[in-house]
This record gives C-alpha cells, sequence and structure tokens, in this order.
C-alpha cells in the first residue's frame, strides 16, 4: 500500500478536468514508538496488490496495521465527541457529484462473513480467480475483499466516467460487471476495498485536494507518499465520487482502508487549511457520516479498516484520527486489523504476540468488546469483523510460520470472544485449504480461555 514520486503540475489543464467532472484510560506513549522493530517490508510480496490492509508498521512508516507496539493494559471505555454532522462541514467547492443515486432493491441481507483479501490482478485473471474460488468452497469462505482503488490512486477496473475521463482507470479487471457475476454465481459476497486517503496520483490534476507544507509544497510522509486532505471539502467529495462509481459496479459494500492521516508526528508542521476547529478525529468521524449517507443510496454497506492498537490506546488514535467508539457508532462494520505479527513483544501482556495468535486475537477482541461497552444499550454500534493474519512475518527476529494451524487459531480466538466474522489477508493471495472450521458457538469456558504468556 505504498506510493512513490510526485510531481506537481500545478493548475494545469484544471479547466478542462473542471468540465469533465461536472456532467481506555490514556496510555502514557504512543505504540507507533516500536513499529519500525515490527514492520513489514514495503512492498510485501504482493502481485500488483497491496501490503495488508492500511499496513504501517512498515520501515519509513511508524505504526503498523492493526499493530504497531501497544502499551499494555485494557482501556477503559470513554465517551467521544459527537460527530460533525456532515451537512455542517464546508459544501465541496471545485466537485461536483455528478453521479445520481439508483433506485435500489435489496436482494437479501448480507451474510456472516468470512472472507479473503483479493487484489486487482487477481480478481481480473480468470484462472487467478477460479482458483480462489476453488478455495473459497473448500473452505466455507464466503466473501473477497477486492481491490478497487488503491493507494497508487489507480482505479483497477473502467467503466466510472470520472475515473476514465481523469485517466487513473487501469484495466486489471477487463470485465468487473461480469466479475461480480461470476462471484454472485458462486455464493460469493463482494466487497470492495477502497483505499481513501492515501493517493499517489491525484496530485497530477489537482494537488489542491492534498495536505501541504507551510511553504506550499505538498506534504510527503516517510515513505514519499502525499496524502489526500480530510479537511477539504473537494477531497471528500472526489473520494466519495469514486465510491460511488465502485458501488454502482455492483458491490454490495464499500471497505475503506487509509481512512485516517498518515502514522507520522511530523504532520504537526503541515498545513491542513482551514479545519474549522475540528480535531483529526472529528474530521475522519466526519467523513465516514458523509460516505454513509451518501452510499446509503446505492444500497450498500459501509465498513473501514482500522489500527488494531486504536482500540487501547488513545495517543495512536489522536495521531491517525481514528477513534474506535466513535467511528463505530457510525460504520455498518469496522475492521480491526489485529496481525500478530504487528504487535511489539510485551503488547497485551504477550511477550511475542506472534508466536501465540490465538492469545493476540483473543486478547484484542475482548479489549474491543471492552471498548464498545461504552456504547449506550440500544445504539448503533457497528459489527466487528477483524482482519486476521495469513503470511509469515518473516522480517522478524523470532516469529511463527503461518500455516493452517495458525489460521485455525486466530478464528478460533475470534469466536472465543463472541465474534462471528472475519477476513484474512495474504498480500500474495496464496491461500491454502485448511483451518478455517473454526466453531463459533464453542464456549470460552470450554476451550480453557488464552493460554497465557
Amino acid at each position: 500500500m505504498h506510493v512513490k514520486k510526485i510531481a506537481c503540475l500545478a493548475f494545469l489543464g484544471l479547466a478542462a478536468i473542471s468540465m469533465a467532472l461536472s456532467g481506555c484510560s490514556k496510555k502514557a506513549e504512543s505504540v507507533f514508538s516500536n513499529a519500525g522493530e515490527t514492520a513489514a517490508p514495503a512492498d510485501a510480496a504482493k502481485p500488483g496488490g497491496a501490503a495488508a490492509p492500511d499496513v504501517a508498521a512498515k520501515p519509513g512508516e511508524t505504526a503498523g496495521a492493526g499493530g504497531g507496539a501497544a502499551p499494555a493494559g485494557t482501556a477503559a471505555p470513554v465517551e467521544t465527541a459527537t460527530p460533525t454532522p456532515a451537512e455542517a462541514l464546508p459544501a465541496a467547492a471545485f466537485f461536483d457529484n455528478y453521479l445520481v443515486p439508483p433506485p435500489v432493491v435489496f436482494a437479501a441481507p448480507a451474510p456472516t462473513i468470512r472472507g479473503i483479501y483479493v487484489t486487482g490482478h487477481r480478481a481480473g485473471g480468470a484462472n487467478y480467480l477460479s482458483k480462489l474460488l476453488d478455495f473459497c468452497h473448500a473452505s466455507d469462505v464466503n466473501a473477497m475483499v477486492i481491490d478497487t482503488k488503491t493507494e497508487e490512486g489507480t482505479l483497477t477496473f473502467k467503466g466510472i466516467q470520472m475515473a476514465d475521463d481523469l485517466g487513473i482507470s487501469k484495466n486489471y479487471i477487463p470485465d468487473i460487471h461480469a466479475s461480480i457475476q461470476t462471484l454472485k454465481d458462486n455464493g460469493i459476497y463482494p466487497i470492495a476495498r477502497f483505499v481513501a486517503f492515501k493517493d499517489g496520483n491525484t496530485y497530477n490534476f489537482n494537488p489542491a485536494l492534498y495536505i501541504h507544507n507551510k511553504d506550499g509544497s505538498i506534504w510527503l510522509d516517510s515513505n514519499k507518499a502525499p496524502w489526500l486532505n480530510p479537511y477539504n471539502p473537494d477531497t471528500r467529495a472526489y473520494v466519495l465520487d469514486l465510491a460511488k462509481g465502485v458501488a454502482e459496479a455492483g458491490f454490495r459494500e464499500i471497505q475503506f482502508d487509509y481512512v485516517r492521516f498518515a502514522a507520522s508526528s511530523r504532520l504537526d508542521d503541515a498545513d491542513f487549511g482551514d479545519t474549522g476547529g475540528l480535531s483529526r478525529e472529528q474530521i475522519i468521524e466526519a467523513f465516514a457520516q458523509q460516505a454513509v449517507d451518501e452510499l446509503k443510496p446505492y444500497g450498500v454497506k459501509v465498513s473501514a479498516d482500522v489500527y488494531g492498537t486504536i482500540i487501547n490506546s488513545d495517543v495512536d488514535a489522536a495521531i491517525v484520527g481514528q477513534d474506535y467508539v466513535g467511528l463505530a457508532k457510525i460504520l455498518d462494520v469496522i475492521c480491526p486489523m489485529v496481525y500478530p505479527s504487528h504487535y511489539a513483544n510485551g503488547s497485551m501482556g504477550l511477550d511475542i504476540p506472534d508466536l501465540v495468535p490465538y492469545d493476540t486475537i483473543y486478547r484484542a477482541m475482548e479489549l474491543s468488546n471492552k471498548r464498545l461497552e461504552a456504547i449506550p444499550e440500544g445504539g448503533h454500534c457497528a459489527e466487528v469483523r477483524p482482519w486476521l493474519q495469513d503470511f509469515t512475518a518473516s522480517w522478524l527476529k523470532k516469529y511463527l510460520r503461518y500455516s493452517s494451524d495458525q489460521r485455525a487459531a486466530q478464528i478460533q480466538g475470534a469466536y472465543d470472544a463472541g465474534l462471528t466474522q472475519w477476513l484474512l489477508w495474504d498480500p500474495s493471495n496464496d491461500y491454502q485449504p485448511g483451518g478455517t472450521e473454526g466453531d463459533p458457538s464453542r464456549k470460552l469456558a470450554d476451550s480453557g480461555g488464552p493460554a497465557g504468556n
């Protein structure tokens, strides 16, 4: 999930483009401080896709996807600020919502999701897709989270007028409608992975949408990647117009990744323009509410990937702008990335989390349960659907080689914490059968609970 160089073409061609577009107690320190020691390589073996949903904790950036180094201990539930209503935000001045919401008839409710991540290349290749479907049928997997908008800022298929006009569409999935029909015919629920604010392409035609330095240049993270500015109403309109196009393609759920700020203290010196006095957490919540409101007419669920560490670290939540309880009050589904490899040694009382996949997932999800108790009974609370590790973290000094046994341990850890849904992340999409047969009806008393350290 990682982007590159920057070339600022500034205002050139802006008029033409405009025409094309109209028509827990607080922890004492941040868990990001140890991330460099537990980081995955930046291009973790993915065929034209991403490394892990929102994987920070890679060299050069300071947080882990659902990981990083979480201070031990359980955060007490806290009340969060009321999300700023989307309608109270400044209106977009440049981008118009040209897409007209279509009439929607819900065919069936969403199933209990047991899903896998799939790159655009794999989803678009008939042989690759066939092998993935074979895995799903053999493993009782019923959903695919497919790349649609990547952190490079490109779309993985053509057919969205706005994206095609801007030249940001690729042909990784040659016929998106046929691909989704194939999934439907095979009983697979299609989820769109849609990268929100990490974007290495839009600066080519509208650099104004980005976070800037005080000198007017575009702000870059430690990997020289630019980030769209969530405070900018034009940015939010741009992101959501593309998401509407993805919804129209036939996906049943839009799952936002990188719906956050960069995990960097250097943002303290950045220029966000008019913030309206909103904190990072408040503007991300406002975006989430706007996304739910604007995508609802398209008949899709709205979900988001979030760091696992924000569950019990208010410091991390403030840095990246992801408040776990606040977002759970808005989203349909919240997907904490709780890969054991992305927790620092000692997190949650575990010496080396990667070596104890069951304990890591169970304890992280129990922390989630405790945190969400802050939502009053009867209040809206998102379904919790964690991302689980289906890759080997060979960059760690001590690690397990993950296979079906470790997959099964994580799934059972989620079930024993009371969850019913999960997602598997393998950046190479090399999923092997086995280990998905966990028992969601098994009681914790029967399992013996976490094995301890």
